[in-house]
């Protein structure tokens, strides 16, 4: 499955129906919750196919004007809430994360599971049941086949998301691999010696986003003067999403380009976000995402991802396979076994790369040419990226460096 985003521009009669469409199935969402919790406190259950039976028994102006699939996929939102709530209860997780009424704020997307939909042929347009068409930006073609089309409102502006049903390409053998260490100094520094430095894009516009919020604070709760800056402060962080997410985006397909086998570390960053001192900088630089987001463009791709276990990575040497124990500020590997002298990170990289390879010799080659070269060069061992740029993203979400 794969989904392609695309921009909408609504008129200002079809944002109404827009946002009157999410209204209702906001509300349909809540009152379905309720009376589950109705249902259990009176001893017994309801499930999905109860509740949209009863939905169909029902006549309300407001429902009618939405297309019955979009009611009916609210319904199974709550029923995929309830189903995650209880398993993480059975996981005994310590916050199981019962399901929540949703807000204006919180309920920004709907969805037409089968029908209801229709991109036109010259792509300039997609037909939406009870709203009409719209115009749309049909920046890439489609591939595959049409699934589902969900529409979604992102503060101000609104998208459609087209998932299509497309082939499986078959691993590719012949390319490098390549192991992967990711950090906060750097982004990542692969295998080969290349450094990726960390855009650190929350950085870049947190003093706007200081500023925002402290005249949000200053606001009476309630007043539209409130709404209006809310709406500003939302946008820096939309700003903010977008430059981290494209510069990913960037960074991801060209790792799925260049290399056959991606190896990571399998890290608990759930974990590592307890660390009150490094959690901020941790979300910014997103690691989940960058893999996650490398996972997916290596099925379409021909290559092929691989999580290892991250203990002693940073501690052993790569060349001697001895642990050397050293701190987290200690940013040099130096064995006083071999003699091998190596930035921490590179050192680490080359350990993930050999432990998720199916043959040690796969990063032979980057070990060997790595040891080769002067102390002082494989101590720096700082490469122009052939993936990323070496100024890191830009202030503008749209104003992104070259590739």
């Amino acid at each position: 499955m794969k989904a392609f985003r695309y921009r909408v521009y609504p008129t200002k009669k079809q944002e109404s129906l827009l946002n009157q469409t999410l209204t209702t199935c906001r509300y349909l969402y809540n009152d379905a919750l309720g009376s589950r919790i109705d249902a259990y406190k009176g001893g017994h259950s309801l499930s999905y196919v109860e509740q949209a039976n009863l939905l169909s028994g029902q006549h309300n102006e407001w429902q009618e004007q939405v297309h019955s699939q979009v009611l009916q996929d609210a319904l199974k939102r709550l029923d995929k809430s309830y189903k995650n709530f209880f398993r993480r209860v059975k996981e005994n997780k310590s916050k199981a994360g019962f399901p929540r009424f949703k807000p204006e704020q919180r309920y920004n997307s709907f969805s037409y599971p089968q029908s209801g939909f229709r991109l036109t042929n010259d792509g300039k347009r997609i037909q939406l049941s009870k709203i009409g068409d719209i115009k749309l930006k049909y920046s890439r073609p489609v591939e595959g086949k049409i699934k589902t089309c969900s529409v979604v409102r992102d503060v101000d502006q609104w998208f459609v998301v087209l998932t299509c049903e497309t082939e499986i390409i078959p691993f590719k053998n012949g390319k490098p691999t390549v192991g992967i260490d990711v950090g906060l100094t750097s982004l990542a520094v692969l295998s080969d010696g290349t450094v990726i430095d960390n855009p650190r894009t929350l950085k870049q516009s947190e003093q706007r986003l200081t500023l925002e919020q402290q005249r949000l604070s200053s606001k009476v709760k309630g007043s539209n003067n409130r709404n209006k800056q809310r709406t500003k402060v939302a946008k820096v962080h939309r700003r903010i999403r977008r430059q981290r997410t494209d510069f990913l985006h960037k960074l991801s397909t060209n790792l799925v380009k260049n290399y056959g086998v991606i190896v990571f570390e399998d890290l608990n960053i759930r974990g590592m976000l307890r660390n009150h001192c490094l959690a901020k900088h941790i979300s910014d630089a997103s690691w989940n995402q960058l893999i996650t987001l490398t996972q997916n463009k290596a099925e379409s791709a021909g290559s092929e991802v691989r999580l290892v276990n991250p203990r002693n990575t940073s501690q052993e040497c790569s060349n001697c396979g001895r642990i050397v124990k050293k701190k987290l500020s200690e940013r040099v590997h130096n064995c006083p076994y071999c003699g091998v002298v190596l930035d921490r990170d590179l050192n680490a990289s080359l350990n993930i790369c050999m432990a998720g390879s199916a043959r040690h010799q796969a990063c032979g080659d980057s070990i060997s040419t790595l040891l080769g070269q002067p102390t002082e060069q494989i101590v720096s061992s700082k490469q122009e990226s052939p993936i990323a740029p070496s100024d890191g993203a830009t202030d503008s979400a749209t104003s992104q460096p070259s590739w």
